[in-house]
C-alpha cells in the first residue's frame, strides 16, 4: 500500500512541479527538456521503491532540480548565447536545391527523411523546396519555393 501511496502522491507531484517550471510552445521537447522530464521521474521512481528517506530526498531532489531548470530557463530567455548553448541552432539542410550533405551526414539526416518532411506539407519535389531547416526542437521545417509570376 506505501507503494502504490507514492506513486500517487509523485505523479501529481510531478505533474505540480512541471507546471509550475513552465512550458514552451511548439510540438516537441527540446534536448533540455527531456533531460528535465526524465531527470524528475528517476529521483521520483528512487523514491517510490525506497525507504522513508528516499522519500525526503526525492522531494528535496526534485525541487531542486526544477528550480535550476526554472534559472536556466530564466537565463536562457534573456541570453541568446546561453539558449544556444542549451538548445542549439537551427541548421539549414538544403538551401537553394542544394544539399548541405556535411550538415545532414553529422547530424545524421538523409535527403529521404528530409522530403518526407517535404511531402507532408505538399511538396512533392526538390523543386518546389526553398529551403530545409532541421529546428532547435529536432523537426525539420520546410520552406516552398515561391512562385514566379
Amino acid at each position: 500500500m506505501a507503494a502504490i501511496s507514492r506513486a500517487f502522491f509523485f505523479y501529481f507531484f510531478l505533474v505540480f512541479v512541471t507546471r509550475i517550471v513552465g512550458r514552451r510552445p511548439g510540438k516537441q521537447l527540446t534536448p533540455f527538456e527531456f533531460v528535465l522530464v526524465f531527470f524528475m521521474g528517476g529521483l521520483a521512481l528512487t523514491a517510490m521503491v525506497g525507504n522513508d528517506a528516499s522519500f525526503v530526498n526525492a522531494l528535496t531532489q526534485i525541487i531542486t532540480i526544477a528550480v535550476a531548470h526554472y534559472a536556466v530557463a530564466w537565463m536562457r530567455a534573456r541570453s541568446n548565447r546561453v539558449a544556444r548553448v542549451f538548445d542549439g541552432t537551427a541548421l539549414i539542410l538544403l538551401e537553394n536545391q542544394t544539399w548541405r550533405a556535411d550538415t545532414c551526414a553529422h547530424m545524421g539526416i538523409h535527403d529521404d527523411d528530409i522530403m518526407a518532411s517535404a511531402r507532408d506539407q505538399g511538396l512533392p519535389s526538390l523543386d518546389k523546396i526553398d529551403l530545409a531547416i532541421l529546428e532547435r526542437n529536432g523537426e525539420i521545417s520546410i520552406i516552398p519555393r515561391k512562385k514566379s509570376a
